[in-house]
């Protein structure tokens, strides 16, 4: 039997009204993340997208690159090896590039952008770190990866990745230098004609706050392009350029200080005795090979290199220092046993000339044997005196500075040396530390380089 139309389309109005109280029901909410998978289904399609296509250039056009915005967030540097020359770091690195094939209806504005966990469903650039050592990614408790694709066709990839990199230094200011360590970033198969690496504008590079380093200090970084040439074409580069100050006070204390007071300690020798040999030698041999043995251990730390380094000129100086006292007790010494000799000549002198007087008194006396009357042992000795005065040589005795006045205190050779030296080292080792400072801590920025 066949329905009349009025009751048709009375059961048409009463479906509506149930799809409309429905709606209602459901406060009139979209499942958003149902209409994602919708939108990604329908761009990222069997058949619709190939991820192996590079995206067209500027407003599509295939000839022109494709331009790839990078942008850094350095989350902590956690070394910098002076032997190994390289540093370790931690970044957060985010590439933005614009692919058409991606766009997608926004909703009205209520759906910002898409977010992908696994970077082989779209175009990567093929970046690589040139200065690379060793690096990894970060997967705990998920991988620290993600790609955002916007609706206008923007793609934002980023992730969290440690990087070990080489970073060449020049260590013959060590250690009052300034390094400059670089992170590069290239292109490793696209040609400048298929993809251009560019930097953020704006603020391309950042760097988390408080940073701390143990030995230096962070005093600026600086971004550029370093693009480069080979046989197969030319190549897009970027690059960082961290410039690192080292903290002084560390090697003040561990090294400067410590070698200041064993030259200091080895002077002591001229203050003692210079009878006191065994004192004096164990003294002597005890400041060299500790200084010996400082030397060696901040040699250990760095690598072996063609140069001078500010470190070695203090090193050997202070080492000679000591060596050179050790070397003045040895000509104290020797000096100490020439004046003994010289005081047994003087005294043998003496001894000879006395006897040679008395001959020369009994051949007078026997000159005058012959006389009447016998001479009184006063009048004798007279005559004895005023014959000897006959054959002196008076000379004007010689005029004397300060300098020479104060040595004739002294005696003897041996305790002149150690009073010299007592003078000489300290003045000498003020000069040079006026010296030293003045060229490695008031140098100019050109001669660094």
């Amino acid at each position: 039997m066949d329905i009349p139309r009025p009751s048709c389309a009375l059961l048409i109005l009463i479906v509506l009204c149930l799809t409309q109280l429905t709606e209602c029901m459901n406060g009139g909410k979209i499942n958003f993340r149902e209409k994602e998978k919708q939108i990604l289904d329908q761009i990222l399609g069997p058949g619709r997208y190939d991820a192996r296509i590079r995206p067209s250039g500027i407003n599509g056009t295939g000839d022109a690159p494709t331009l790839v915005r990078v942008n850094l967030y350095l989350r902590s540097i956690s070394k910098i090896d002076d032997y190994k020359m390289e540093y370790s770091v931690q970044l957060t690195f985010r590439e933005q590039w614009l692919d058409e094939r991606l766009k997608f209806n926004n909703l009205g504005g209520r759906l910002k952008y898409l977010t992908l966990t696994e970077a082989n469903r779209v175009w990567m650039p093929d970046l690589f770190f040139s200065n690379e050592k060793e690096g990894h990614f970060h997967n705990i408790i998920m991988p620290n990866v993600y790609i955002r694709i916007f609706p206008n066709g923007n793609v934002l990839y980023s992730i969290r990745i440690s990087l070990t990199l080489s970073c060449p230094m020049n260590l013959k200011l060590y250690p009052l230098d300034k390094q400059t360590c670089s992170l590069r970033m290239a292109s490793y198969g696209w040609t400048t004609d298929d993809l251009v690496f560019l930097w953020k504008e704006g603020d391309p590079v950042q760097v988390v706050k408080n940073l701390h380093l143990p030995r230096f200090t962070l005093e600026k970084f600086l971004t550029d392009y370093c693009n480069s040439k080979t046989n197969t074409g030319e190549y897009s580069c970027l690059k960082v350029d961290l410039l690192f100050k080292r903290e002084f006070s560390y090697y003040l204390i561990q090294i400067y200080i410590p070698c200041c007071m064993l030259v200091i300690v080895s002077w002591v020798s001229f203050w003692l005795d210079q009878g006191a040999v065994p004192a004096r030698v164990s003294l002597g041999v005890t400041t060299l090979l500790t200084m010996a043995t400082q030397s060696s251990g901040i040699n250990a730390s760095l690598p072996p290199v063609s140069y001078t380094k500010a470190i070695d000129v203090w090193t050997g100086v202070c080492l000679t220092f000591v060596f050179g006292a050790l070397l003045e007790f040895a000509l104290v010494n020797y000096a100490s046993r020439s004046d003994m000799h010289r005081e047994m000549m003087k005294k043998t002198r003496r001894e000879m000339e006395t006897a040679a007087s008395m001959d020369a008194a009994s051949d007078l006396l026997d000159t005058d044997s012959n006389a009447t009357f016998a001479m009184k042992p006063l009048v004798r000795d007279g005559i004895i005196d005023s014959k000897m005065r006959q054959c002196e040589v008076r000379m004007s005795p010689p005029r004397k500075n300060c300098c020479r006045l104060w040595m004739s205190k002294f005696p003897t050779r041996s305790k002149r040396i150690d009073v010299i030296s007592r003078i000489t080292f300290p003045l000498v080792f003020a000069l040079f530390n006026l010296a030293y400072w003045s060229t490695y801590l008031f140098r100019d920025e050109d001669q660094e380089k």
